[in-house]
């Protein structure tokens, strides 16, 4: 069955996830019996293009990926210039891919392009983390008025499976409390730095250099993209309904060499840890380091690899780990929200 596509921001990670949806077609269709039709693409920066009867894939991948502008595309009766929310409402899609930047202080503009996408009736997939950390109850509503779905698995853990895990695999656990490693750049860091006996400046410059922190690397090192993280795990598999200034944050930035040689003594290893439980019918959430014994399972997850462990009532304690970021992991992440929209729809 073909479903109508539009993609809202044309990145690193909405061009991944064209790539596997180009890569996988005949899987996709054979197995899945599921057609996808871009009919749509908005970006900011590099312009947009909308065609009623679907973007070559393959060739319009190759055309960005060379640094061309979107509009520059070349295909018959193709309408070019409409923004991002004209391009919501006048594309008649089934889905929209929502992969814009992230912004943790407000959800914008990703908030906005999915609020229009589900009043429209367009099913929705993001890996934006800045709208289901601070709208997820009323995002959520609102696909349901609106006959709906609303799907963000990569918001997390990116392309490895945290709420397909919990919806299906451990369906009727009850979640007691949740931990982990939710940011791989200060992972990275901390793991240098013992295993390298490298000091903080140096960390942070290496992971600079190799991509994984930004130039202002404050969201990674003072704890703010772990925060956004466990407050979406709280409010999305712990039933809160709490806000980051509810959550106490601690970065890595205070944490000198001496102090990773010391636990190193003491026989444990420092983490940037992000946890949330339910206690006395309230959620408790934090991130800030902690020293942690070897035998942890968090302890031994080194680079810029993330992890969380699930404490639950049936299952006992289930650890997941893998990446946290990149192209074809992200991109993945959406691939599976789709194929799910798919299949649900």
């Amino acid at each position: 069955m073909k479903r109508r596509i539009i993609m809202i921001g044309c990145g690193v990670v909405g061009q991944g996830f064209l790539r596997i949806m180009d890569d996988k077609k005949q899987l996709l269709s054979s197995k899945y019996g599921f057609e996808p039709v871009l009919v749509a693409v908005a970006d900011k920066l590099k312009g947009s293009i909308m065609t009623e009867d679907g973007l070559d894939i393959p060739t319009f991948l190759e055309h960005v990926e060379a640094g061309n502008s979107i509009d520059s595309f070349q295909v018959e009766g193709a309408i070019t210039g409409l923004d991002s929310m004209e391009t919501i409402r006048q594309a008649n899609a089934d889905i929209m891919v929502e992969v814009t930047y992230t912004d943790i202080k407000t959800g914008e503009p990703a908030a906005t392009h999915i609020r229009e996408a589900l009043k429209t009736g367009e099913s929705v997939a993001t890996t934006n983390k800045g709208p289901v950390t601070l709208h997820f109850d009323e995002l959520c509503r609102m696909a349901e008025e609106n006959n709906v779905l609303f799907r963000f698995e990569g918001v997390v853990l990116s392309g490895t499976p945290v709420f397909d895990l919990l919806e299906y695999c451990l369906a009727l656990n009850d979640i007691k409390e949740i931990e982990g490693i939710l940011n791989g750049t200060t992972n990275f860091m901390l793991t240098k730095m013992e295993e390298e006996n490298m000091p903080y400046e140096d960390a942070l410059a290496l992971a600079q250099k190799l991509g994984y922190a930004e130039a202002d690397p404050t969201a990674d090192v003072e704890g703010y993209d772990a925060l956004a993280k466990i407050v979406i795990l709280s409010n999305v598999v712990l039933g809160g309904n709490i806000r980051p200034e509810d959550v106490e944050r601690v970065g890595i930035s205070g944490i000198t060499i001496e102090d990773i040689r010391k636990a190193k003594e003491e026989g444990k290893r420092y983490k940037l840890i992000a946890s949330t439980r339910k206690e006395e019918g309230k959620i408790v959430a934090s991130v800030k380091p902690e020293k942690l014994s070897l035998n942890d399972p968090l302890a031994g997850v080194g680079g810029a690899v993330n992890a969380l462990t699930f404490k639950t009532d049936l299952s006992g304690d289930i650890t997941v780990q893998g990446a946290g970021a990149g192209k074809i992991e992200t991109g993945f992440a959406i691939m599976i929200d789709v194929l799910n929209i798919h299949r649900e729809m």
